[in-house]
């Protein structure tokens, strides 16, 4: 019997594609994908090249310049009759720059975070503004111990200060600021002339911000004349070559052995995160590009010290955090002396006392071949003299006063100001208290030392001092148990000296606003936004005839400074300390490290700069040159 004649379905299968036809797809697809990524890099090439040839000016137009008579010859005039720069030669050089000829007067000393967070936030036109430094630039200090030892190129950390000024149709100035005069609000600044010679001129302002930095505290300490300091980009050029210096030195056949252990005892003075950084970058270098180069003698001979005044370095973060930072150094072999006070620096050693297990004071020495003092920050000579000049009412020696709206405390008409290392945020609470209770006298018709308190007028001093020192805030959370604690007789109310006592515990517990550079950025921006204000409300005020009073506390609040956290390099590994989240690790706590700083970074140049300098890093090294 035969199958099924009709009706049948059959199967059918399409035959398999030779691999040859495949292999001859997948080249022609790998092909065509090159050539299109080769067809767009020449494009770009070419595009750059296109660019670049638009960038060169053979034939630059010529064109009156309209100056000012006065720019030319200022007027003479001040206490010491000196020329007074009321005009400058590039006012007139552009419309916007001519229309804010006659502006208010901004003058800004210092072109650091404080200064340049400022600049960046004040809106062009509303102000002449004029910046007056003897650095031409801004420095990105955060990563300036990199920079000491090769890790980043000098000029990735600086951005040129003019091409910010210029944004905002202001005027720069390469000098010094020497001395005020408050009364006829002049500033008088010391440069340097055509033929080298000092010359003197007064700068008249309306308003004055003093951002002119700090420098580092001796601590009376002798010999800091055999020390190195890490403050700017010449600090950082002077100790990469000492450091190369060295080991250059240590290779010579004449150098003693005892005299190439000398030379490679590197000492740091100081326990905070500049000093510490520096150790660990100076780490890095002997360890991952010394023996590629050097004899491999001197690294067995190198030894790396940090002397700490405290128990711990990095005292201000975390403490499991400087015991992983210790530890990390110890792995390192690099050596940290704790409780211990340098005595005296001498040429070719160190002397320093500390307490042993007993707690007994002992003095040692330690043979240093390069000493990097790192301790802390005291007023600049000009601070100083402006110190001086408001007599009792700056009484702290390493910065100066301001009151919570960052004017200088004793300064008259309220129209100079302070940020920056230079500066601290006075924290009087308990002296402002008359204040306090007479404002709320005068609305109750009573007599302030005699008034009894309520919880109700409690919450309304409360309220007051928060407003004019918001760093209490958080030492002002539960006012319920402060009243009741400080209620001595159980009265149910607060007399004076009961209310009194209470913000005087306040005043103790709040410290001192960290000279760093998150600190300075604040109150720069803050004063921006605070100066940007006045300008729009001044018009207001002269149609009102208001003239006297607090404008500042008026128009704006006042400063409260946000801490956003620390961090700090410690070789190879970070360690990251943000209000409680505390952490630290290795190469993945490193990136983020650079990344938090490449974020930071005050431009696209810098960001560039900062990336190639990284790159060059982990493909050919460090260079290990001076120059």
């Amino acid at each position: 019997m035969g199958g099924p004649s009709g009706g049948g379905s059959f199967l059918h299968s399409s035959p398999k594609k030779p691999k040859s036809r495949r292999l001859v797809r997948y080249t022609y697809r790998l092909l065509a994908s090159l050539g299109l990524f080769v067809l767009m890099s020449g494009g770009l090439v070419v595009a750059f090249f296109v660019y670049d040839a638009s960038t060169y000016e053979e034939n630059p137009e010529s064109f009156d310049i309209p100056v000012s008579e006065y720019a030319l010859t200022p007027r003479r005039g001040g206490p010491k009759n000196l020329p007074i720069a009321e005009y400058f030669v590039d006012d007139d050089d552009t419309p916007s720059m001519k229309e804010q000829k006659h502006k208010p007067k901004l003058v800004i000393l210092g072109t650091g975070w404080g200064s340049v967070a400022m600049l960046k936030q004040l809106h062009a036109g509303e102000y002449h503004v004029t910046v007056v430094s003897p650095s031409n630039h801004f420095l990105f200090t955060p990563m300036l111990p990199s920079a000491t030892v090769g890790t980043l190129e000098f000029r990735s950390l600086v951005e040129p200060v003019r091409k910010i000024v210029k944004q905002k149709h202001g005027h720069f100035l390469k000098a010094t600021a020497v001395d005020v005069d408050f009364s006829e609000k002049l500033v008088e600044i010391s440069s340097t002339g055509p033929t080298g010679e000092e010359e003197r001129f007064y700068l008249p302002y309306d308003k004055l911000v003093v951002g002119v930095g700090s420098t580092t505290n001796p601590h009376g300490v002798k010999g800091l004349e055999y020390c190195h300091f890490l403050k700017d980009i010449a600090d950082a050029r002077l100790i990469r070559n000492q450091i190369i210096r060295n080991l250059e030195t240590a290779c010579l056949p004449t150098t003693s052995d005892e005299q190439r252990r000398r030379l490679l005892s590197f000492v740091i003075s100081g326990g905070g995160p500049t000093g510490v950084e520096f150790a660990a970058e100076l780490y890095d270098m002997l360890n991952e590009d010394l023996c590629k180069y050097y004899p491999r003698i001197l690294r067995n001979e190198i030894s790396v010290h940090v002397i700490q005044s405290r128990g711990h370095i990095l005292n201000t973060y975390d403490e499991a955090l400087s015991k992983y930072a210790e530890e990390r150094f110890a792995h390192d072999e690099v050596g940290i002396l704790t409780n211990a006070r340098v005595k005296e620096v001498r040429p070719e050693s160190i002397l320093f006392t500390q307490k042993d297990e007993q707690g007994n004071t002992v003095t040692k020495e330690l043979p240093q071949g390069f000493c990097l003092w790192s301790t802390g920050v005291s007023q600049c000579e000009f601070s100083q003299t402006i110190a001086a000049k408001l007599g009792d009412n700056q009484q702290n020696k390493h910065a100066l006063e301001t009151d919570s709206h960052l004017r200088l405390a004793g300064a008259p008409m309220g129209d100079v100001y302070a940020i920056g290392d230079c500066s601290t945020v006075q924290n009087n609470v308990s002296a402002h208290i008359v204040t306090f209770l007479r404002t709320l006298a005068w609305e109750k018709g009573q007599d302030p030392e005699s008034m009894k308190i309520t919880f109700a007028d409690w919450q309304q001093v409360a309220k007051r001092v928060k407003s004019r020192f918001p760093q209490a805030a958080d030492h002002l959370r539960r006012l319920d148990r402060l009243f009741e604690q400080y209620d001595q007789d159980k009265s149910g109310t607060l007399d004076f000296a009961e209310l009194s006592e209470l913000l005087r515990q306040i005043d103790t517990k709040l410290t001192s606003l960290p000279a760093t550079a998150q600190r300075a950025n604040q109150q720069g921006e803050y004063l921006a936004k605070k100066f940007n204000k006045l300008a729009h409300s001044t018009e207001g005020f002269q149609k009102n005839l208001i003239a006297d009073g607090d404008i500042d506390e008026a128009v704006y609040k006042a400063f409260e400074y946000k801490h956003m956290g620390s961090l700090a390099y410690v070789g190879n590994a970070a360690i990251f300390d943000f209000n409680g989240m505390n952490f630290a690790g290795g190469l993945l706590a490193v990136y983020l490290w650079r990344s938090i700083y490449f974020a930071q970074s005050v431009s696209l140049r810098t960001r560039c700069l900062l990336a190639m300098d990284w790159s060059k890093r982990a493909l050919f090294g460090r260079d290990m040159m001076n120059y």
